[in-house]
């Protein structure tokens, strides 16, 4: 188990999740983001870079802070990946209205006395680059380390979002059928914890499985998941799943479906799996057909693959920032863009008013109190009816539906937990839109 925990450790992005990362890494004193700014750090640079700034997907270095600040915009130069693609028509361009004052908006962190200025959240969450639309218009974008307005940058568990928005899209029409079994679509999946799972309860991720996902425990099921998904060629005596598709059915039951939220990248593997079957294309060539090819996006997009060209449906999605914003615009505007209902109206009413509180009480996360999960959206119940999609290590896209908002945001925050970074960006999103509705 030893050999095996060392093996998925390398590869770590497999487990873009929520976070329930060590407590020690948490505690860990790590340089500041000016400090670690991967720019003025010199990682990769030079025909070819110097030793020590060299960073390696085979040991496991592109993904150690920090490292890690330049590798989550270089991702593609890492692993195998598969396009999803843009067409070949026009953007659709995005409107600038460019203010000067918003980065002095000010808030008091959760758990904390003293103000912060959102400029000040920016360093402190590690922010890559940030977009904030309001009105449909840019009024905020901002880029550092090495992101640039033309790069990509890794979505981590933001991928998800995008996941179940194509489930729900496809269930309002009748392509999924949320009230079946998984096993109607994936027989492969019957004697594993989805076999009397519904489609439903994986979208909301209310799911019973004997599925841990702390990085610290070395036996713990997302590193055999990882193993499985890790493209590298494995150490001759491995003897467990060589994919996604093969570990899946592996997964075991621990409790009663439907009655506890519990955040499992698996289950957006399997609605990756169901999409695929029900479609007969896999998740990247659908996100391209019915989203990206519609939207009037800039730049293609990528999703990393194992060995067998499958694409990461729980957290290997890569984008540009700008797309991103396009994206949650998209979804602000009840699924109408670039001149389309690119997603039925309903299915984003479905999005917004949330899942089951009760059951997303029980999965234990002190700074959400109040907030469900819904096909695969987090559902904040706040007074702007506030949704978003998350990934570790700082990423987001935050819809305030009343205060006309988006907010997108990649990050190379050192601890991979989002509770690291929630008492600041939570506030902070919130008083950035309070301030907006006042202009």
């Amino acid at each position: 188990m030893k050999q095996l925990y060392f093996y998925s450790r390398l590869f770590f992005c497999s487990c873009l999740l929520y976070g329930t990362s060590s407590k020690a890494q948490e505690k860990t004193v790590y340089p500041t983001a000016a400090e670690s700014d991967p720019v003025k750090m010199g990682w990769m640079v030079g025909s070819p870079p110097p030793e020590n700034r060299i960073l390696r997907f085979e040991d496991g270095s592109f993904f150690e802070f920090p490292g890690l600040r330049w590798s989550v915009a270089h991702m593609r130069q890492f692993m195998p990946t598969t396009n999803v693609s843009r067409g070949l028509g026009p953007s659709n361009p995005l409107q600038e209205a460019l203010r000067e004052d918003i980065g002095g908006v000010t808030f008091i962190p959760l758990g904390e006395k003293e103000p912060m200025t959102w400029e000040e959240s920016l360093q402190k969450t590690y922010a890559d680059g940030v977009i904030i639309l309001h009105h449909g218009k840019i009024v905020y974008e901002k880029y550092f380390g090495a992101l640039t307005p033309e790069g990509q940058h890794a979505a981590m568990s933001v991928t998800k979002s995008f996941t179940g928005t194509l489930g729900i899209l496809l269930a309002k029409e009748g392509i999924i059928d949320e009230r079946k079994k998984v096993t109607d679509y994936i027989p492969e999946l019957k004697k594993s914890a989805f076999g009397d799972a519904t489609v439903r309860q994986v979208m909301d991720m209310t799911t019973a499985l004997q599925f841990s996902e702390d990085y610290a425990d070395p036996n713990a099921e997302i590193w055999q998941f990882s193993a499985a998904g890790n493209p590298l060629p494995k150490p001759k005596d491995y003897k467990g799943p060589k994919s996604y598709y093969e570990y899946l059915p592996l997964v075991k039951k621990k409790g009663t479906h439907g009655k506890a939220f519990g955040y499992k990248t698996v289950n957006s593997d399997v609605l990756g799996w169901i999409i695929a079957r029900a479609t007969k294309k896999d998740v990247a060539t659908v996100l391209s057909e019915r989203i990206w090819k519609r939207l009037g996006v800039e730049q293609d997009a990528y999703l990393s693959v194992d060995a067998t060209g499958t694409p990461f449906a729980g957290g290997g999605f890569n984008l540009g920032l700008r797309d991103m914003v396009r994206f949650g615009q998209l979804i602000l505007d009840n699924g109408f863009a670039n001149g389309y209902q690119i997603i039925p109206k309903v299915a984003i009413e479905d999005i917004k008013k949330g899942g089951n509180k009760n059951a997303f009480a029980k999965a234990g996360y002190p700074l959400l109190k109040g907030w469900s999960y819904k096909n695969m959206w987090w559902i904040t119940h706040n007074e702007h009816g506030a949704f978003c999609a998350r990934g570790v290590h700082g990423q987001v896209i935050y819809v305030d539906p009343k205060a006309d908002m988006v907010i997108v945001r990649f990050a190379s925050h050192p601890v991979a937990a989002n509770s690291a970074n929630d008492a600041y960006s939570i506030p902070a999103y919130h008083a950035v839109a309070k301030f907006l509705m006042k202009k």
